[in-house]
């Protein structure tokens, strides 16, 4: 039997210690390094999408609802209302999906833009293809998902990502509510 030496087991605990403590600080020196960085770049890609979603809009006017949900009077060069930008976000497959909605004046959709997502290559991530994104024009009104979209309410679910499909309808039907509630604050005031 092995005697019990502690300097076997110290130098190594030490060591290991040491290794993870510089390796975090080195982490964490790189977060705040690039941080700001990384949000300059995500407010520029969501003004993009929201010029890509409202076509007609010339400027966006951030809002509130009561609720706290933020959203985008998109607005022509005459400042006239030409539609809304909603972003809302759910759990899909592969994680937490986000996606901008785009709304004409009167509540239909104009565009849906996939923002982030992580699921499955050439399953999930079909969601970010035209072919997919292209049901949701010119709806209005809560909408589902089916395996055939027989219906006008209805999207045609992607091929072996049901869920990532649930997952995009639920934002967009998040976004139509907040776009709902919107009109009619626009309307009553």
């Amino acid at each position: 039997m092995k005697k019990f030496n502690l300097k076997e087991i110290l130098i190594p605990t030490v060591s290991l210690f040491v290794i993870c403590a510089v390796a975090t600080a080195l982490l964490g020196m790189t977060n705040s390094v690039t941080e700001e960085k990384i949000k300059e770049v995500a407010a520029a890609s969501a003004a993009e999408a929201r010029l890509r979603v409202c076509e007609n809009a010339e400027n966006f006017e951030e809002k509130t609802d009561k609720n706290g949900n933020v959203y985008f009077v998109a607005k022509d060069k005459d400042g006239k209302t030409v539609g809304f930008a909603v972003t809302t976000d759910d759990k899909s497959y592969g994680g937490k999906i986000e996606v901008m909605t785009g709304f004409s004046a009167d509540g239909k959709i104009t565009g849906v833009e996939i923002l982030t997502i992580d699921d499955t290559p050439g399953l999930g991530m079909n969601a970010k293809k035209d072919s997919f994104r292209n049901e949701y024009l010119g709806k209005k009104g809560a909408l589902t998902v089916s395996k055939s979209a027989s219906a006008d309410n209805e999207i045609q679910a992607l091929t072996g990502a049901t869920i990532t499909s649930n997952a995009v309808t639920r934002c967009v039907n998040t976004a139509t509510e907040i776009c709902e509630n919107a009109l009619g604050g626009e309307n009553n005031g």
